[in-house]
């Protein structure tokens, strides 16, 4: 499991474009996202640079957590 804190996630809308971002990747992905702490969880076999460019592509900014 990998953790990425993606300071601009605002709403459900945001976790559903990423969740879709990153199952582009690994279509067994699993996403949880913390509003509040801007924090996201990513279970997947693509690597984490791989899950951060994926976020990166879909308009959002990612930093390690």
């Amino acid at each position: 499991m990998s953790l990425f804190h993606v300071p601009d996630i605002h709403c459900d809308g945001c976790v559903r474009a990423l969740t879709g971002a990153v199952r582009d990747l690994d279509d067994k992905a699993t996403l949880q996202a913390d509003l509040q702490t801007k924090q996201v969880r990513v279970d997947t076999t693509a690597s984490d640079e791989a899950v951060a460019e994926a976020i990166r592509e879909a308009g959002f900014t990612v930093e390690a957590a």
